[in-house]
């Protein structure tokens, strides 16, 4: 019997490592993190585990909201989804994951993008995301105004 892509890439303590560096970097990045300053890291990244290590064959249970309904109120644009996969694919590459199991993530993780966003390419239109949100001009003006 083959082994999984789980068993392939080092089982559960490997793909941990994976994740939790991926993590980091996206709640760190310039561009995505603010999307989690109200998020729980720990938590973000066993959601992330689970997905990954159930999709690579492991006998691990998902016990996150589907992809859809979690990320609904969350205005992501197509710049901002690519933004996640190079992130994804610099992780991937910095711990040498083999290239049939990098492709296969990527490739998994690029066939979400409509559970994630509307947007099909790679661009960034604010004013569609803030419609998106339900946002108008004016609410998202009086929005940064409270801010400051």
């Amino acid at each position: 019997m083959k082994p999984t892509l789980f068993e392939q890439l080092g089982g559960e303590a490997k793909l941990r490592e994976i994740i939790e560096t991926f993590i980091d970097r996206v709640f760190d990045d310039r561009m995505i993190g603010f999307f989690f300053r109200n998020a729980d890291r720990r938590r973000i990244g066993e959601m992330e585990y689970q997905f990954t290590a159930k999709f690579f064959g492991a006998d691990v249970e998902y016990h996150g909201r589907p992809l859809d309904e979690a990320h609904a109120k969350h205005p992501i644009m197509g710049g901002q989804f690519a933004r996640r996969q190079q992130i994804l694919k610099e992780t991937l590459e910095i711990y040498g994951v083999p290239e049939h199991i990098r492709e296969a993530w990527l490739q998994h993780n690029e066939s979400l993008r409509p559970l994630i966003t509307k947007d099909a390419g790679s661009d960034c239109d604010p004013v569609g995301a803030r419609e998106r949100a339900g946002l108008t001009t004016k609410t998202a003006r009086e929005g940064r105004a409270r801010r400051v």
